[in-house]
């Protein structure tokens, strides 16, 4: 899709900032797995571009803080979408 990985990982960052969006929506938004957008995000832009790297750390950290609540607003929204079902 991208041709050579530093472009990719250049792009996913990219997205990861201007969106302030999680890795696996990044992956989806992209049709890659989760862990392509990880590795490419985490350890192959350090080297290609570390200005970006630590702009993208900053936004990962965030979404690590935080996802204790979005976890338990999914399980939230499930029981609710279950009990209009019935």
């Amino acid at each position: 899709m991208f041709g050579y990985e530093n472009e990719r990982c250049e792009v996913l960052a990219e997205y990861i900032i201007e969106n302030q969006t999680t890795v696996r929506a990044a992956a989806q938004h992209y049709g890659i797995s989760k862990s392509t957008v990880h590795k490419d995000v985490t350890f192959r832009l350090h080297d290609v571009n570390p200005f970006l790297y630590e702009s993208v750390k900053n936004v990962l950290k965030v979404n690590k803080s935080e996802r204790h609540i979005r976890g338990g607003e999914a399980t939230r929204q499930k029981y609710l979408r279950q009990k209009a079902e019935k």
